[in-house]
């Protein structure tokens, strides 16, 4: 466990010793940075948003994928361009974890690595930085489970806005054969039911209008402890449990494992938004099988129509790779056709890279870039005419929205098919008070975002009341 303080870790000049810490990649990395905060200020560290200001500077890394990596790199090269004699720099997460060497080489004024799955012992590391008399990166890095946030007595949640991630279990026990998720994290681990069901009350005392509900695959909750249906389970309870949070949302669910219960509970259930992230991948059987990943694609397109006959409004949000190898020019257009004939309401495209220690990784990687593009652009191309006329449809109807944010003459918010983060928007022209729901008649459609203006404040609307610290 980590060391507890009841006074301020202080610097030989009596100023207490401060924190930044840059949280990349996901919303899973942003609650553990989160907790990683809590860790510090319970030892007596002080936060600071301003890195200049900082005596050691935590990097929580994203290493999904190469882009993800680049960009982990160019946050830790500019900070430490800037470091001073008497700064430390710590690099955590994910990146991390999966090359911790790359790491240490790439960034010699690297003063620690520390991984996912030890992130709850960040005080002793930051410690022991600030303890050695000479400059040897220390490595904390450990291939047991992953640790969840009840080992460090955190909350497995992060408040942004009117807004919540709340963590309910960590880790993958997938074989995707693209994927380096399992390698860095470690087998799929259920958060205990009650221990998310706190979270989940904290978060209603605390005035949270939306929470939206994480894993790598949140469809693979309980099946650790020995629950078939754990997420639709897990939901009932929270109904029970949080009956003043107006936004339930389900994120990355896994195809074949969205059951029955699972979408009654949608379709029954007022709070949980009629919204599901269903990353499919592919469409065509031979690449998917070479993915490693389901390939029934008419069990996808039953589960689609289940969905659609149970829940009409719904909004269904999907993944593909397009340029894995051995995806021939026939493979693609199959998945061109699925995407036109599907009708996703939103669709994220990536081009494939291999990952090392992956699976694919073994495979050549044959499909040129070039070609990998255009795949990518001509599904994106297809998808945009999809979400326009989409988008088009709600022109005249009203919407209940969630307030984020104001200025410039415009507010900004989100209905029920948009995401945090990834996907639309909701566009007002006038300045409106944040963090509230109100409902809003579209006037105007655009690829991605709706436009409207306000007809109708909601009682349950309140502006988030300010987190008590834990």
């Amino acid at each position: 466990m980590p060391r507890q303080s009841t006074g301020d870790v202080r610097r030989g000049d009596e100023r207490p010793f401060r924190f930044y810490i840059a949280s990349l990649g996901c919303p899973k990395n942003t609650v553990d940075s989160s907790n990683m905060a809590v860790l510090l200020q319970r030892a007596g560290y002080t936060p600071t948003l301003d890195a200049e200001q900082a005596d050691v500077l935590i990097v929580n890394t994203c290493g999904f994928i190469e882009a993800a990596r680049q960009e982990s790199l160019e946050t830790m090269q500019d900070l430490a361009a800037g470091l001073r004699p008497e700064q430390h720099l710590v690099a955590a997460g994910c990146w991390a974890q999966r090359e911790p060497d790359v790491l240490l080489n790439a960034i010699p004024q690297l003063d620690a690595v520390l991984g996912t799955r030890t992130w709850n012992d960040i005080v002793s590391v930051v410690d022991r930085v600030f303890a050695a008399r000479e400059k040897t990166p220390l490595r904390h890095i450990v291939h047991t489970a992953v640790a969840l946030p009840e080992a460090a007595g955190t909350p497995g949640f992060v408040i942004s806005g009117p807004s919540a991630f709340l963590k309910v279990a960590d880790g993958c026990s997938r074989a995707c054969a693209f994927c380096a998720i399992p390698a860095i994290k470690g087998a799929a681990v259920s958060r205990p039911i009650n221990a998310v069901l706190d979270d989940a009350r904290q978060l209603q005392e605390l005035g949270v209008l939306e929470i939206n509900l994480i894993a790598q695959d949140v469809t693979y909750y309980g099946r650790d402890m020995g629950l078939q249906d754990g997420l639709a389970h897990l939901l009932e309870q929270m109904l029970v449990e949080i009956p003043d949070v107006p936004w339930l949302r389900l994120l990355y669910a896994f195809p074949g494992f969205v059951t029955p219960r699972l979408i009654d509970v949608i379709a029954q259930s007022p709070q949980v938004l009629p919204y599901i992230d269903i990353p499919l991948q592919h469409a065509h059987p031979d690449v998917l099988r070479r993915m490693r990943r389901p390939d029934d694609i008419d069990s996808v397109r039953r589960l689609v129509e289940d969905l659609r006959a149970a829940v009409p409004d719904i909004a269904l949000r999907t993944t593909f790779i397009v340029g894995f190898p051995g995806e021939t020019e026939a493979q693609f257009l199959t998945l061109l056709d699925f995407v036109n004939a599907m009708r996703f309401d939103r669709v994220g495209v990536f081009t494939y890279s291999h990952e090392n220690g992956t699976a694919a990784a073994q495979f050549p990687d044959d499909v040129p870039p070039e070609a990998k593009e255009e795949r990518r652009d001509a599904l994106m191309l297809a998808q945009q005419s999809i979400s326009r006329r989409k988008n088009s449809a709600f022109i005249g109807k009203r919407l209940e929205v969630l307030l984020e944010g104001t200025g410039n003459g415009v507010t900004v918010g989100r209905s029920y098919r948009d995401a945090p983060e990834i996907d639309g928007i909701v566009l007002i022209r006038e300045e409106l008070h944040p963090n509230r729901l109100v409902t809003v008649k579209i006037t105007d459609a655009l690829e991605y975002d709706l436009i409207g203006r306000v007809v109708r404040t909601n009682p349950r609307g309140n502006p988030r009341r300010e987190p008590a610290r834990r």
